[in-house]
């Protein structure tokens, strides 16, 4: 079965949950160097914080050739504009600095810009900061401008700050139109997305059905007495209370029937015994296992 585009629900809630989850580490990483560099250092670098955590976070999954934690969420995979392909490491590596570093240097900038347009005097301050080379370069061009240059370039700015945000909404607007692409950063890098959740349904009807079939020929096959006595050595399946028919394993080493561990699997996406959470295509069905 072909895997088709993903749909917007989908890109939706797992951008929401990749959101929640660099929030999380985000805040982490905050309390972190607050609690070790004070306040004032918090302050200076906090959008860096931000930024290293982004990275630590797309470095770890989409960079490693791993979905992020929202598309494993959703069931989708990145793929280059053939969509027959995942992306190569050159074009995730363009990703991540589309999507993290360009929306970071574009802020640092605009915001040096429009104070060293507003300063009545150059700092005298020599602390190393963020970007301080820069910021170095951009007092001595905005030293060479007169009094009205910098005063007409302040509302350019603010334009053009402005303008970045308006093309963002205009995005996303697109986005719930047509569809495609959620992020600029994905479109300029070329990475949309394919849905396998019904490649993983109609893979887990087969895989279903087959052991039920394999099942019932073997029941017709062993005599009574040997399925007495097999039956008194087994284990029993904790779900239905009886002997485990065709015996499969979760991903924590748990063993339950495959008809009802499958079918547990249906409501809930975890194990009923330790409750770790796993993907149902994770299940193993052990044959001839005893």
């Amino acid at each position: 079965m072909p895997l088709g585009p993903a749909n917007q629900p989908q890109l939706i809630r797992s951008s929401q949950k990749d959101e929640y989850y660099q929030t999380n580490l985000t805040n982490n990483a905050n309390e972190l160097f607050h609690t070790l560099a004070g306040s004032r250092r918090w302050l200076q670098w906090r959008k860096e914080i931000e930024l290293l955590s982004d990275l630590t976070y797309y470095v770890l999954t989409t960079l490693s050739g791993y979905q992020t934690l929202g598309e494993e969420y959703v069931s989708i995979i990145q793929v280059d504009p053939s969509k027959r392909r995942i992306p190569s490491r050159m074009r995730r590596t363009a990703l991540i600095f589309f999507h993290t570093f360009v929306p970071y240097l574009l802020d640092k900038v605009l915001i040096c810009i429009e104070n060293e347009l507003e300063a009545e005097a150059p700092p005298t301050s020599r602390t190393w900061r963020p970007l301080s080379h820069v910021r170095l370069w951009m007092q001595r061009a905005v030293g060479m401008l007169t009094e009205s240059q910098r005063k007409a370039l302040v509302p350019l700015v603010f334009a053009l700050q402005q303008g970045i945000t308006l093309l963002y909404r205009l995005h996303v607007a697109l986005f719930y139109i047509t569809g495609g692409f959620y992020h600029i950063g994905k479109r300029a890098a070329g990475v949309s997305y394919l849905g396998i959740t019904l490649t993983l349904q109609f893979n887990n009807l087969r895989q279903t059905q087959r052991a039920r079939h394999e099942w019932k020929q073997h029941r017709n096959l062993i005599p009574s007495h040997q399925v007495s006595q097999s039956s008194s050595r087994s284990s029993r399946c904790i779900l239905c209370l009886e002997e485990r028919r065709n015996t499969s394993s979760t991903p924590c080493g748990h063993l339950f029937c495959w008809e009802c561990i499958t079918e547990w699997c249906n409501t809930k996406t975890e194990c009923p015994l330790c409750r770790e959470k796993f993907q149902p295509h994770r299940l193993v069905f052990l044959r001839n296992y005893n």
